[in-house]
């Protein structure tokens, strides 16, 4: 069976398209292959890996990618943003599906004590699992 092709992508891609994408992994392997990038990647946050893996989430395949990694060499049927900038940002190119945007504010840039950093992280892990568990119960199995 031929799975759906979804990229998520936000900044740096090291926290809500990282998590996006293990979620997707998560409550949708069977019917759709997740990718993520970043228009400036650097390295998955800390807490990214953190937060994840307080749900049983295993974050050790993941690294921070840009779009260069795919542009050209994929097709995506959905491109998701998951931040303004990427929105505003990201370029269309030949292999893109539908485009989406779900924006999550950035946990990285939260300013606060480290607990409330981390409620932070938590708070945008869990709205991130809510759109994509609704999103996958919505996309009909055929696109």
């Amino acid at each position: 069976m031929h799975r759906i092709r979804v990229l998520f992508l936000c900044t740096g891609n090291s926290a809500r398209s990282q998590m996006a994408q293990a979620f997707l992994q998560k409550y949708g392997a069977d019917r759709f292959e997740a990718f993520s990038a970043g228009l400036e990647p650097s390295v998955i946050h800390p807490l990214t890996v953190q937060v994840m893996e307080e749900i049983g989430v295993d974050m050790s395949g993941h690294y921070a990618k840009g779009l260069n990694e795919y542009l050209g060499k994929l097709h995506f049927s959905y491109l998701v943003t998951v931040c303004s900038r990427a929105e505003e940002h990201c370029p269309i190119f030949p292999g893109m599906g539908v485009r989406l945007h779900w924006h999550f504010d950035d946990p990285a840039a939260f300013a606060g004590t480290p607990e409330e950093k981390l409620a932070k992280f938590r708070q945008v892990r869990d709205e991130i699992d809510a759109a994509v568990r609704e999103w996958v119960k919505a996309v009909p199995g055929d696109s």
